[in-house]
């Protein structure tokens, strides 16, 4: 099969549509298949916590080195290598949910792994995208996590009923073997172009790995400055609210569902996937339309960044604070859908910042910020694990809708906080040559 009559930028920009697809693929379904493995073994809510948070603290360990790696040996070698790995560690280790010593082991592998995946993603679109198809081409990209979320949530509540939990993990690794070969044979690096306006417009060949690129002096990468910019702070707020908030509603969703509306997701139909197909959506469209206000010089940059930020983050925010208010299958995942949504929406802001203000840099930024976010999934998890364990006590069960207030409240609150950062320190201006 040739490609050659597609330009190399989009057949890039697909292929990690399908990576960031195929491992949300792979995070819901460990949700999905150890959410039943463990209440079949009777596991309590904080332990669940604990082993669903495990993956982000590997994934938190290796974003920032992740970031390093792609810079200097470059991002499409980096991101096959994770690609392998977490792919080998879900064929080979076994869903049971009593061995937790080797469970802990292998989510915390899978999250090192996965930890290289967006840095080095950043990292090769940086090189490949023009600026003015940045925000559309990067939420393309990045909408594949929801695309991911969404068929994860309607195939494999199916394939755990009729094949076991356990098939979710080899299902998982041939997914990632495929993508693998897929991107082993049509994947390649820019060429190493001179063109002034590539090189001024900070994309193309200039941007290749610097201990490989003969026309440039190693480049000392300026740490001390991406660590007190208050423009990369104000991008690692955001990152780390909506991973908080995405983290919490995709691995307790399924709990929420089952424990909290006394309704099975294996009964549900395809509604369930509804939220991450709205994510979906809208990530597209908030690419769009940022590239559309910039393109047409309706606002700048800085204030298209700041504007789908601030409406995605505070509609979400609304959202998210009225969830437990919902009481049937129905309602929830309408609210979950427009939370989800606008969060998704507010990528257009936030997320394409880092190729805005550091190009060059867009892999490390991206890491310390993603960082951030896997902090969040650290925290958010394992914390509202303990807070449902604190609600039982009080409310005996789950199914009270005051067992959850606090829960969705959280994110709420963390949202309202993040526009205003936003909104203060954020920027559209290239500030790292």
């Amino acid at each position: 099969m040739k490609l050659s009559n597609i330009p190399q930028r989009y057949v890039i920009v697909f292929l990690t549509f399908l990576s960031t697809s195929v491992c949300y693929i792979e995070r819901v379904g460990f949700s999905i298949a150890y959410t039943v493995a463990a209440d079949a073994a009777g596991i309590n809510q904080s332990s669940k916590g604990t082993i669903l948070s495990t993956f982000f603290i590997g994934y938190a360990c290796s974003q920032v080195p992740g970031g390093w790696a792609a810079q200097k040996i470059g991002g499409r070698k980096v991101l096959l290598m994770s690609f392998v790995l977490w792919s080998s560690t879900c064929f080979l280790v076994p869903l049971d949910p009593n061995r937790v010593g080797l469970l802990v082991f292998a989510r915390l592998l899978v999250g090192v792994a996965q930890g290289f995946i967006f840095p080095s993603i950043h990292t090769v679109l940086a090189q490949w995208v023009p600026p003015h198809e940045r925000s559309r081409l990067v939420s393309i990209t990045t909408s594949g996590m929801y695309l991911g979320a969404a068929l994860g949530m309607w195939l494999l509540p199916a394939l755990v009923e009729f094949r076991g939990p356990e098939s979710v993990f080899l299902a998982e690794a041939l997914a990632g073997v495929v993508w693998s070969l897929l991107w082993i044979r049509y994947a390649t690096d820019p060429p190493r172009s001179e063109h002034p306006k590539a090189a001024a417009a900070g994309f193309g060949g200039a941007l290749l790995p610097t201990n490989v690129n003969h026309h440039h002096k190693v480049t000392h990468i300026p740490w001390k400055k991406i660590m007190l910019s208050l423009p990369v702070w104000a991008i690692v707020v955001n990152n780390f609210t909506f991973h908080y908030a995405l983290y919490v509603l995709m691995n307790w969703l399924p709990t929420y569902f089952e424990l909290g509306l006394k309704v099975s997701l294996q009964g549900m139909d395809s509604s369930k996937m509804v939220p991450y197909l709205n994510m979906f959506v809208f990530s597209i469209v908030g690419g769009f339309i940022a590239d559309y206000l910039i393109t047409k010089r309706i606002l700048s940059v800085t204030r298209t960044r700041k504007f789908l930020n601030t409406v995605g983050f505070l509609v979400a925010s609304a959202a998210l604070m009225a969830l437990p208010q919902f009481r049937t299958s129905n309602g929830v995942i309408l609210c979950s859908s427009v939370a989800l949504g606008f969060l998704a929406l507010g990528r257009a802001g936030f997320a394409v910042n880092h190729m805005d203000i550091a190009p060059r840099y867009a892999g490390i930024v991206m890491g310390v910020s993603n960082t951030a976010g896997t902090l969040a999934g650290i925290i958010g998890v394992d914390l509202t694990g303990k807070l449902l364990e604190a609600s039982k006590l009080i409310y005996s069960d789950l199914s009270h809708p005051e067992s959850w207030r606090v829960v969705f409240f959280i994110p709420g609150l963390l949202c309202i906080f993040s526009t205003v950062v936003f909104l203060l320190f954020s920027t559209g201006e290239r500030i790292f040559d």
